[in-house]
């Protein structure tokens, strides 16, 4: 849990860039591709985290609107990734707006529990980490380059002349 706004703002500027790596080695020809049928496209993915800023923000009193729930999947990879990049900065400045340091503790209703908002900013990281992780796995399958977020990937790994981790 955040106890500081400028700490979850450093940190989301980390993941905004990690998740724009991630989108950028997406394909047009890939991006709806559905390995299984209980399991989402790369585009419906991306989309989804793109779409959680925003409802999210809404549910913990950050914006009066979701401004993305009705709104389509957009048709590229890089109109996609504008959006994103768009709406994460709008959560951004909005938080540094609306919230302080010393309100990171206080309650809002989010999917009928209480959860400090300090908590909110945790979820909304791991929220993306999680299905950023799901995506790795989907673009492995369908034989795309995946980027090393946290570390190198395999193909970062092979780039450096030394045998991907096992």
């Amino acid at each position: 849990m955040y106890r500081s706004i400028e700490d979850f703002l450093t940190e989301r500027k980390e993941e905004e860039s990690n998740t724009v790596k991630l989108f950028s080695n997406l394909t047009e020809e890939s991006k709806s591709v559905k390995i299984h049928e209980n399991v989402r496209s790369l585009e419906r993915l991306a989309w989804h985290i793109t779409q959680t800023l925003t409802e999210m923000g809404k549910n913990a009193g950050l914006f009066e609107n979701d401004l993305l729930h009705e709104l389509p999947i957009p048709a590229t990879i890089a109109e996609l990734i504008e959006t994103y990049v768009d709406y994460n900065t709008l959560l951004m400045r909005t938080v540094r707006l609306k919230w302080t340091d010393s309100n990171l503790d206080d309650l809002v209703n989010m999917y009928g529990e209480q959860w400090k908002k300090g908590k909110v900013l945790s979820v909304l990281i791991a929220h993306e980490s999680h299905h950023r992780s799901q995506m790795t796995v989907i673009m492995r399958m369908l034989g795309l380059n995946v980027p090393g977020i946290y570390g190198p990937s395999k193909e970062e790994w092979e780039s450096m002349g030394m045998p991907p981790m096992e």
